[in-house]
């Protein structure tokens, strides 16, 4: 499938309508569709038993988790053969209905108790009116927003267990079963349970809202971040926090979780349910309420379910912090301890669709897909070694027109986030990928870059030769690094870069801006500048056109004209001279191409005028590969191809860039002569039959099953 044309053929592989892919109509995951399966399990009389996501070892993971539980008996069964009476929610889904089982999803299981705070959030990811009891047929459906899109999830109801007890995330109910439902349908999403293995709390966050996610170093948080955090809370955002003990393998994350004399766990995620101020001994503290997705193990110190000072706190102040002794897992601790213990913040802001009232909208989105392409968009970072292409990663521009209007944050003149986030790795574990280290550089962007057509050389100038750090953001194995930047209104460049350009993977970005002036154009239009000729005495024959002439005339025969074949005979005898080239000399497809471009008169053969046009462009492409070929291999890379392209006067866009590397690079993503001269010869024949087409330079053609044809098959 080709770059260009990938959304396109995406939506029609889908065959969606408009409107689908909406938090009203969402798409249906695998096709599946909740109503129709239903109804047709009621009818049979039959409970419904998901062929896509079979109960079995498949479904528990093909790597370490299915291993572990071959150890155990683990049998798949429904909640009524588990326990009597069973039932979707008890009382209302919250946070206490989340423990963690046996499956490291901490990151997860968070993510769900954020979510049981705000009841129209969490009945769009847990769709109403589902049952043990009325209509019950085994068949149950989630809601999450992937990729841009909300997704209908469907799932059968057989759970993994263990001497009757589920094996993962359960309820403090033992017949309550949304909780275990909600993350069996998660997995099926990222394809298995143990592709829940290890993660951010973020990342869930951001599938149950479409939110975007501010992340915070707390040791280099800014001063003010318990008002922060107070504003997040106000706006229905999401928090999560940990203590950050998490080392990266190779192969997928590993999680060091380890209890702490305090009662805290390294390594461990918890979500942040509350944030209150109360007096104490004629003294306002700041309080922070978390909750461990354990449902037990707590914080011990000050402000903990058993602080001996609980006696000094006014009764009504300790009614309305609903403060008791309970061994579920939620603890108050002082915003003080809480800067000290936890290293990372994680707060989830609501975009437009996600709100449940204009009132709240406090931020637009600009979106825009796209891809890492190895050899051409794949830059990898500054400091990756070996390398100088970090200019050519994907490059977007940021017009940022308004300042803030609030006033408590006149220190804030430009604030706006940025979200980046590479698609389908957690799926794709069982294949063996694994998550990248991503992230994105922030540029003033130069007035002589500014325009949207600006020439390459002045963006690679701008980018490598730069000797000021930029403001730089990075997430190591992270799916996505977020953070809020905070600068004044201006042209603005956004770098997204892998770490290694040795990798290529798919991407999605997206910026939010509170007044919504914010602006993601691709940095080049599509255009030709063919090269001026320049003033000389024409006349004037060098050795080299007296040499070919001869050659022309000796093979073209009486009617001076030459086909293919004759072509490559007279090109590589001239090319042969030319030692330095160290090429091979041309095949007889890039003759067949070169004809094509120069055969005005529809001959399929050139004639000796048409010879010398086609032998001026080649000399002066020749010009622009041996100045890249500076080793003289008689190849050059991929990223060199973009300036050579550039230089001959041909303005592409990434998607393009990238089509000419996967069409004439080989595998070690180098180009040697023929196929360099073959690309160009292909470009300026496109562009030439497109003009002829577009009559009145519209940029737009309407060809004929015929046309095309005609323009494809002769090129």
């Amino acid at each position: 499938m080709l770059p260009g044309f990938f959304c396109e053929r995406v939506i029609q592989e889908r065959g969606r309508r408009d409107g689908e892919g909406t938090v009203t109509q969402p798409l249906r995951f695998e096709g599946q569709d909740f109503v129709i399966l239903k109804q047709r399990c009621l009818a049979q009389k039959c409970l419904f038993e998901d062929h896509v996501f079979p109960a079995g070892v498949q479904a528990l993971g093909s790597h370490e988790l299915s291993q572990k539980t071959k150890m155990k008996a683990i049998t798949w069964k429904r909640p009524k053969e588990i326990c009597e009476n069973p039932r979707f929610i008890i009382g209302g889904a919250n946070r206490t209905d989340i423990c963690q089982g046996e499956l490291g999803d901490c990151w997860f299981l968070a993510a769900i108790a954020c979510l049981t705070l705000h009841e129209h959030l969490l009945f769009r990811v847990i769709p109403h009116d589902q049952s043990f009891i009325e209509n019950y047929a085994g068949i149950f459906h989630f809601q999450f927003w992937r990729y841009g899109d909300w997704v209908d999830v469907v799932i059968d109801d057989c759970l993994p267990t263990y001497n009757d007890q589920l094996v993962f995330t359960k309820s403090n109910h033992r017949n309550e079963f949304w909780s275990a439902l909600l993350e069996k349908a998660y997995a099926k999403l990222h394809g298995s349970y143990e592709a829940l293995k290890g993660g951010n709390t973020t990342e869930a966050m951001e599938d149950f809202t479409g939110g975007v996610t501010e992340f915070f170093e707390i040791k280099d948080a800014p001063r003010d971040m318990y008002k922060i955090m107070k504003k997040a809370i106000e706006r229905g955002s999401l928090m999560g926090c940990s203590i950050d003990t998490r080392k990266i393998l190779s192969s997928s994350f590993t999680i060091y979780e380890t209890r702490m004399a305090c009662g805290l766990v390294r390594g461990h995620a918890y979500s942040v349910t509350g944030l209150e101020e109360v007096m104490f001994k004629d003294e306002k503290v700041k309080l922070v309420r978390l909750r461990n997705p354990w449902g037990q193990v707590e914080w011990t110190g000050s402000w903990s379910d058993g602080w001996k000072d609980w006696s000094f706190v006014d009764k009504d102040e300790k009614a309305r912090l609903q403060q008791e002794v309970a061994e579920e897992g939620e603890f108050w601790m002082s915003y003080d301890d809480f800067v000290y213990h936890f290293t990372k913040l994680e707060i989830c802001n609501l975009t437009a669709d996600a709100l449940e009232s204009d009132k709240l909208q406090t931020w637009t989105v600009s979106v825009n897909e796209g891809r890492w392409v190895r050899g051409c968009s794949a830059g990898g970072c500054r400091n990756f070694p070996g390398t100088d292409t970090f200019w050519t990663n994907p490059q977007y521009r940021l017009k940022l027109l308004e300042e803030d209007d609030d006033p408590e944050d006149s220190e804030v003149i430009c604030s706006f986030l940025v979200a980046l986030m590479q698609k389908n790795r957690r799926k794709d574990r069982k294949l063996g990928a694994n998550l990248f280290t991503i992230g994105f550089a922030i540029y003033e962007v130069p007035k002589e870059a500014r325009a949207s057509n600006a020439n390459l050389h002045v963006l690679f100038s701008f980018l490598v030769q730069k000797k000021k750090k930029p403001k730089d953001n990075e997430g190591r194995g992270a799916a996505k690094p977020e953070t809020k930047q905070l600068l004044f209104p201006g042209v603005l460049g956004l770098v997204t870069r892998g770490y290694s350009s040795r990798k290529g993977a798919d991407m999605r970005n997206r910026v939010l801006q509170r007044h919504g002036s914010v602006h993601l154009p691709p940095v080049s239009q599509l255009s030709l500048v063919l090269p001026q000729p320049r003033p000389g005495n024409t006349d004037q024959e060098t050795e080299e056109q007296q040499h070919f002439q001869n050659i022309f005339r000796q093979i073209a025969g009486d009617d001076m004209e030459v086909c293919a074949d004759e072509l490559k005979n007279i090109l590589n005898s001239v090319v042969n001279k030319h030692k330095d080239l160290k090429t091979q000399g041309f095949t007889l497809e890039s003759c067949r191409s070169m004809i094509a471009l120069m055969d005005t008169d529809g001959s399929g053969r050139l004639n000796l005028q048409e010879f010398h046009h086609l032998w001026k462009k080649i000399k002066a492409w020749q010009k622009i590969f041996k100045r890249y070929d500076t080793d003289q291999s008689g190849t050059i890379n991929s990223y060199e191809m973009r300036n050579a392209v550039n230089d001959a006067g041909f303005h592409l866009n990434s998607q393009l860039y990238d089509i000419i590397t996967m069409r004439y690079a080989d595998k070690y993503m180098n180009i040697d002569f023929d196929s360099f001269i073959c690309c160009f010869v292909r470009l300026e024949g496109m562009f030439r039959a497109f003009n002829a087409f577009d009559k009145d330079g519209d940029g737009i053609i309407k060809l004929s099953v015929l046309e095309w044809l005609q323009l494809t098959m002769y090129s």
